[in-house]
């Protein structure tokens, strides 16, 4: 029988004292349009976060109802939504297929932030699949055509064996987008900010859309 894992400890009254004195109490959170503030704290990210602060993790449902969640990367960030790209055929693809709703989660550990997106989903067009698909690096278009995400791999070598035939068959000439792989945007109708604040008491701001609008409240943390 294995051990269990070493969990933290709560934070004790010194612990917050100290994270207290260290810095100054931020501003309250005031925001009219939350991809504004998206766009002002994923700027941040970039800039303290030690890898991929575009990373969110993205909540599909399957089939049965089961919720099921992955690290994914966000493409693109607008006032139509939430971008990310994948193989239609994976999981989540097949998921997004069935039930087009889905809930994000960036958390972003060096600022002690994260934001919440939930809404229906849609998928990008051809043009905004092929242009991002353009600028991927050349190995990671052939991985695209050689991998059968989410379905079972009877070896390492299946993989880099199909790597090697796409690579052939490609020579040096453009790698074309794969029918299989495409874009998904996220729209969101509420999005969620998260500020880390001493004593668990921390500062959460929530918009939801009204047409094309957007109301705000806070909520208790």
């Amino acid at each position: 029988m294995t051990d269990r894992p070493h969990i933290p400890a709560s934070p004790s009254e010194d612990d917050y004292a100290v994270q207290i004195a260290k810095a100054a109490p931020p501003a309250l959170l005031a925001a009219t349009d939350p991809m504004a503030l998206f766009a002002d704290w994923l700027a941040e990210a970039v800039k303290s976060e030690p890898n991929d602060p575009n990373a969110m993790a993205l909540a599909t449902i399957d089939p049965t109802g089961l919720p099921d969640v992955r690290m994914v990367l966000l493409k693109d960030a607008s006032a139509a939504g939430f971008v990310f790209y994948t193989n239609l055929e994976s999981a989540k693809g097949g998921q997004l297929a069935s039930t087009p709703k889905a809930a994000l989660l960036f958390h972003w550990k060096s600022l002690r932030r994260q934001v919440r997106v939930r809404g229906p989903v849609e998928r990008v067009s051809d043009a905004e699949a092929d242009a991002y698909f353009a600028t991927r690096a050349r190995s990671s278009q052939m991985g695209a055509w050689a991998s059968d995400q989410s379905r079972v791999l009877p070896e390492r070598l299946a993989l880099e064996k199909r790597i090697a035939e796409q690579a052939l068959k490609f020579g040096f000439g453009a790698i074309p987008r794969p029918p299989h792989w495409s874009g998904f945007r996220i729209v969101p109708e509420a999005i969620e900010f998260w500020r880390d604040r001493p004593f668990r008491l921390h500062e959460r701001l929530v918009f939801e859309r009204v047409g094309e609008a957007w109301t705000d409240h806070r909520l208790y943390p």
